[in-house]
């Protein structure tokens, strides 16, 4: 076990993990249109729901539409940053390795910790998935053991699902009619501090996330005005009659067969 280098673990995280996010967030900004492209936000949002919110101006119809897309974007792009984050303070302490995808499924990170040999599917939070992605998770680490077993692996191994967020006050979950399907959920502080053993890390990382980020917000804050006012303005063109958006319109383009954003389909119906 090595000590955890918090200068070298500062830079890592401007470099690799809130430059990326930020770069990703200001590409979407500069990328999106409302209406033309395969960019265009109306691909992505469901019109009916904007009608039920009783949505009437066009500044609030693509607030709220751009508010949410960039919500659901930046979820997943943060979760894959802060999972190399993850990894690759594991590989500084306990000498932890990205797993190979194609032959581990479920597993992200491998390490061996007081002579226990690990593997890890890490997620974002806890409530990541339903009952039947959990069972799936849970089978794949039973035969991701199987084939360590196979090439050798004599060291205990435990299987761990690690989410970077969040809390569980049973992280042990027993599987009675499958031992091998048995796995731990630590979650937020534990799972920090199982892999870098300190108990304290996600804490720490709020700093130099914080640090960074205020470098980098203002210019994202410009392009998310420029993106709101251009969709706008696109918005009230095609969208807008006498002052009020056509629902009938807009649903139309959206939905109808004959939408000039349709998507292709290269499979035949059977």
């Amino acid at each position: 076990m090595a000590e955890l280098n918090y200068d070298e673990l500062q830079g890592y995280v401007a470099r690799e993990v809130v430059k990326p996010f930020y770069d990703k967030r200001v590409q979407s900004l500069q990328t999106l249109t409302l209406v033309k492209g395969r960019h265009a936000l109306l691909r992505r949002k469901n019109p009916y729901l904007f009608r039920a919110e009783d949505i009437r101006t066009a500044g609030d119809f693509v607030k709220y539409a751009l508010d949410a897309f960039l919500s659901s974007q930046e979820e997943t792009v943060f979760g894959n940053l802060l999972e190399g984050l993850a990894i690759h303070i594991c590989e500084r302490v306990y000498g932890g390795k990205k797993a190979p995808q194609k032959v581990m499924r479920s597993v992200d990170l491998l390490f061996e910790r007081e002579s226990v040999f690990y593997i890890v599917g890490i997620k974002s939070g806890v409530s990541w998935g339903n009952s039947d992605q959990i069972t799936k998770m849970a089978g794949n680490f039973k035969e991701v053991k199987a084939y360590l077993r196979e090439q050798g692996e004599t060291r205990p191994i435990e299987a761990v699902n690690g989410c970077m967020y969040g809390a569980d006050a049973h992280p042990y979950k027993q599987n009675i009619a499958d031992p091998e399907m048995s796995y731990y959920k630590l979650c937020g502080e534990r799972f920090w501090e199982f892999i870098s053993g300190d108990k304290a890390l996600y804490l720490r990382l709020i700093e130099p996330l914080g640090e960074e980020a205020r470098k980098r917000s203002t210019e994202v804050t410009d392009r998310y005005v420029k993106a709101i006012n251009r969709m706008t303005a696109e918005l009230v063109t095609e969208f807008v009659t006498e002052g009020e958006i056509d629902w009938k319109k807009l649903v139309s383009f959206v939905s109808s067969s004959r939408s000039p954003i349709a998507e292709t389909n290269d499979v035949s119906p059977a």
